[in-house]
């Protein structure tokens, strides 16, 4: 029997400490180039020897000096960053770090032309960059010295990042972009940088490079591989209208502790199984290793990962802990290691087995596990046989909102399980609702980065579209899907995914209206154009789905030749 990990002491808190960092680009031949500085090797530093944008903590002397900066000043910094004041502190401390680490200086002169570092004392230069680095002066000295104004204008607000909770120094950064000051050189400071590279985000993430980056630097490189030029990376930045904090959460991996960043896979979990940041939860699923989601819901994963099924498919034992009484949700394949994984990871007895539908990386393993248990099934069977597990006989036919009450051997309550009837992925797909968490086993009807093929006959587009419909009725807190990790905001999950079937929809009619009478095979290539070509033999049968739904609403007809044109 495998019991729930008892919690570890929470980590002490940490106040969060703000900075500021500076993406400085330039156009070249191969694209837009970035400045990377590598941090020195130094005791007690998390990022020594990582790769980062110049960027360091707020100092105290960028406060208050906004006389000497142009281009912005200070309510509309503040406004900018959502804050009530001295927002155009972090863009004096971008600025500092800049000039600090790498020697690019964003200031103009008393005629409002670029400063031009090469016609300064190189010695003057690189005492005030040492000075700067021993808080011995400001940037005000430095713009006094030097008779400039600090060009703020030059930068836009590009994100907002902090650290992890459980990490031992949190950062607040803000990041801003700006494109290289003209007739300036970078070049390490030679104290806390080592190493000064242009590179495009392409090359540095190149792994023979060997650069190691902190997950704010890969995904923010990552992001501005996608613009053709630095104007076009900057107008984005000042375009966007609000910029959301982006906090990654901490949790184990096959490296070691990984950040994990929201809208990756693994984050919503990470928030219900580790708010306190612990880092004990797993970020890469792994078949036929358990993994409690609660006191009441283990997961076992089947080894069936693929293009269509992501990480494998999920199977869920749900019951009461210490309760001699557990239901196990989609068995899964007919595999005799998963099965061997799912007896052994059993909490308790198992007494009844739940199927979300019969597709053959879901139910097959119903056999061997009623063989070694004896327990019933519930389920229905499929309409169509098509792609259907055809060894799956229920004991007991589910009807909607029957209720299964688990656990309550022993004279408690126990925990109750809901059937919510939802063809359209397939005609006998029913949900199990885990009312006292407001937890959805969803099976195949939603599931984690990537929308479901719905195949006809036995998959039905419009009856799908309204059994999505009818769970925002149902009062959900998660989606514990058939692939993949836990699902929040479910009903925001469910209007994404209504939505992206409706857009699909109205490409189909539009490639119709564009191409008419084409057939299907040419029509797929077409329509799912953004989707890896691997998949479009599984995309042609959605296709058919929206198709013959397009047809049931009036829109579009088929002729003799099976050639589709719009009505």
């Amino acid at each position: 029997m495998s019991d729930p990990k008892p919690p570890s002491e929470p980590p002490r808190t940490v106040r969060a400490r703000a900075a500021a960092s500076l993406i400085v680009v330039r156009d070249s031949p191969r694209g837009p180039q970035v400045l990377l500085l590598r941090r020195a090797e130094r005791e007690g530093d998390q990022n020594g020897g990582a790769t980062v944008f110049p960027g360091g903590l707020l100092d105290d002397t960028d406060r208050g000096h906004y006389e000497r900066c142009t281009g912005l000043d200070d309510a509309a910094a503040s406004e900018r960053l959502a804050l009530p004041s001295h927002g155009l502190h972090h863009w004096i401390a971008a600025i500092r770090e800049c000039f600090e680490e790498a020697g690019l200086l964003f200031a103009l002169d008393s005629g409002g032309g670029t400063v031009e570092l090469a016609s300064r004392d190189a010695d003057e230069l690189w005492t005030m960059r040492g000075a700067l680095h021993a808080n011995a002066i400001g940037m005000a000295e430095v713009c006094e010295r030097l008779g400039v104004r600090l060009d703020a204008g030059a930068l836009a607000y590009h994100s907002h990042w902090m650290t992890p909770i459980g990490v031992p120094k949190i950062f607040d950064t803000r990041f801003f972009i700006a494109r290289a000051p003209q007739a300036q050189s970078a070049s390490a400071d030679r104290i806390e940088i080592v190493d000064c590279m242009w590179l495009t985000p392409s090359e540095a993430l190149e792994p023979g490079r060997g650069l190691r980056f902190m997950k704010v630097t890969r995904d923010t490189l990552r992001g501005l591989a996608a613009f053709p030029d630095v104007d076009a990376a900057i107008a984005f930045a000042r375009a966007q209208r609000t910029v959301p904090m982006t906090r990654p959460r901490i949790g184990i991996g096959s490296a070691g502790r990984e950040p994990v960043a929201p809208g990756e896979p693994a984050f919503a979990e990470l928030g219900r199984l580790d708010p306190e940041g612990r880092g004990d939860a797993g970020v890469e699923p792994v078949a036929g290793r358990p993994g409690w989601l609660s006191p009441n819901v283990l997961r076992v994963i089947a080894p069936t990962g693929s293009l269509m099924t992501g990480p494998g498919t999920n199977s869920y034992f749900v019951g009461v802990p210490g309760v001699d009484d557990w239901a196990l949700i989609d068995p899964g394949p007919d595999d005799a290691k998963h099965v061997a994984a799912l007896l052994a990871a059993a909490p308790g007895t198992i007494t009844r087995i739940l199927v979300t539908h019969t597709h053959k990386d879901h139910s097959p393993a119903v056999a061997a596990i009623r063989a070694a248990t004896g327990a019933p099934t519930f389920g229905r069977v499929a309409d169509h046989p098509e792609w259907q597990d055809a060894t799956f006989s229920p004991d007991r036919v589910v009807e909607d909102g029957e209720r299964i009450v688990v656990g309550s051997k022993a004279g408690g309550e126990g925990v109750t399980l809901r059937a919510v009837r939802t063809p359209g992925h397939a005609s006998n797909h029913v949900c199990w609702l885990l009312e006292e968490e407001k937890l959805l086993f969803t099976g195949d009807h939603l599931m984690q980065g990537s929308t479901v093929v719905i195949n006809p006959p036995d998959g039905d587009m419009a009856t799908y579209l309204r059994s999505l419909e009818r769970l925002l009725d149902e009062e959900l807190d998660w989606l514990a899907p058939g692939h993949g990790f836990l699902i929040d905001r479910p009903h925001d999950e469910v209007r994404k995914t209504v939505a992206h079937r409706l857009r699909r929809e109205a490409l189909v009619l539009a490639d119709l209206q564009a191409n008419d009478s084409t057939t299907e095979e040419e029509m797929v290539g077409r329509v799912y154009a953004s989707v890896d070509r691997r998949l479009h033999p599984v995309a042609l049968r959605s296709l058919r789905a929206h198709l013959l739904k397009l047809r049931d609403d009036g829109r579009v007809a088929q002729d003799e030749r099976g050639r589709w044109s719009t009505a």
